[in-house]
């Protein structure tokens, strides 16, 4: 079981995890060995995930999620197989947590208050007011 929140968990027989080659340079032991790790966690079929938490996940993941609903994270930043597996679980499971957070309060219109409008105009009244008494006189005088 992987906990995501105290009330949040996935089994861990929802994810598959298939072997891939990394792209990239890096010479015979990338072009030879099987490092980069494709995981696959089908939101959609999860029993444990609350259906606003799914909704979320939509939004967040973008074209990772198919269609289907299934999610695909690819990892291939080490060179080994275990890290790049423990890579794809931890992004799995922060992609999972941003989800399950909480939606932010609504903001409610608020209008500032005289005493700040007023302050606010002296300020520009008095910077206005120095500004005028820097300039050079005209040709008027």
């Amino acid at each position: 079981m992987i906990s995501i929140t105290t009330s949040i968990w996935i089994d861990e027989t929802e994810l598959q995890e298939s072997f891939i080659r990394s792209s990239g340079a890096g010479g015979q032991n990338i072009q030879k060995v099987e490092t980069a790790v494709q995981l696959k966690f089908d939101v959609l079929a999860s029993p444990h995930l609350p259906a606003y938490m799914r909704e979320n996940l939509k939004k967040l993941a973008g074209r990772r999620l198919a269609k289907d609903g299934v999610l695909t994270l690819t990892a291939q930043r080490f060179r080994t197989q275990e890290r790049n597996r423990a890579d794809a679980r931890e992004r799995l499971i922060d992609l999972l947590r941003e989800a399950a957070k909480p939606p932010p309060p609504v903001r409610r219109a608020t209008r500032p208050s005289k005493g700040s409008v007023r302050r606010r105009l002296d300020e520009k009244t008095a910077r206005a007011t120095t500004k005028q008494q820097r300039r050079t006189p005209g040709p008027e005088s």
